[in-house]
């Protein structure tokens, strides 16, 4: 080593890494990616990554979906994902966004090693970018995801899910934010095991954004819950 190199500090922390894939990507695929990522930022070797991608139709069941919940289990092809949670569609249209964060430091209003805070930060996130749009985004006390309430009838729909593993404080899975799927894609499952309520998008309440409008909502609000990357 030369009189002038420098060591690089062990506990040096690599920026946030953003993706978004093109196309359709593929769920299995998507899976293996995130363990792998998440055991690389876990071991120090990668970055913290949000990725944010599109699927082919498909269900997912988490940790505690009922079969009964699977209405139609010849509709589209279904994947134990290792989440918490009960059955989720994704399909076209809709924003999926995965997050690898490491828990065991903070993240803006997300505090470490806080479980609760980090979904309620994910809940913040889809609300914020909901707002972007004009659209008002809002918690209910024992369900998980992002919920719209119809001016007319009152009714409630929900508009994006929330389905999170944390394996040793690094997350993966994330979030589903509805822009344009086909909302018939949802029959066939009862989403997030809550019969009682429909599912909307954001198209549905009438506001026609393209997906690189999401994404670029998605990214500016991430700053402002989970501090700037």
């Amino acid at each position: 080593m030369t009189e002038n190199a420098e060591l690089a500090p062990t506990d040096a922390i690599l920026p946030l890494e953003w993706r978004i894939d093109d196309g359709l990507t593929d769920y299995p695929t998507a899976l293996a990616a995130m363990q792998a990522r998440s055991a690389a930022i876990r071991a120090g070797s990668a970055s913290e990554l949000v990725w944010l991608v599109e699927q082919p139709p498909l269900y997912t069941a988490g940790t505690s979906a009922k079969p009964q919940d699977l209405q139609e289990p010849n509709r589209f092809p279904t994947y134990d994902a290792g989440r918490g949670g009960q059955w989720t569609y994704h399909g076209p249209g809709q924003r999926t966004a995965y997050v690898m964060l490491d828990l065991t430091r903070p993240h803006g209003q997300v505090k470490p090693r806080d479980v609760r805070s980090y979904v309620c930060g994910l809940e913040e996130w889809m609300i914020r970018t909901l707002d972007r749009f004009n659209i008002r985004g809002e918690r209910r006390e024992g369900r998980v995801g992002i919920w719209v309430v119809d001016p007319a009838t009152r009714g409630e729909s929900k508009i994006g899910a929330i389905g999170v593993r944390v394996s040793r404080w690094v997350s993966w899975h994330g979030i589903a934010l509805n822009a344009e799927p086909n909302l018939a894609h949802f029959g066939g499952i009862v989403p997030c095991g809550i019969p009682e309520h429909g599912v909307t998008s954001i198209h549905a309440q009438g506001v026609l954004v393209t997906m690189e409008e999401v994404d670029s909502a998605l990214r500016a609000c991430w700053d402002e819950v989970f501090g700037a990357s």
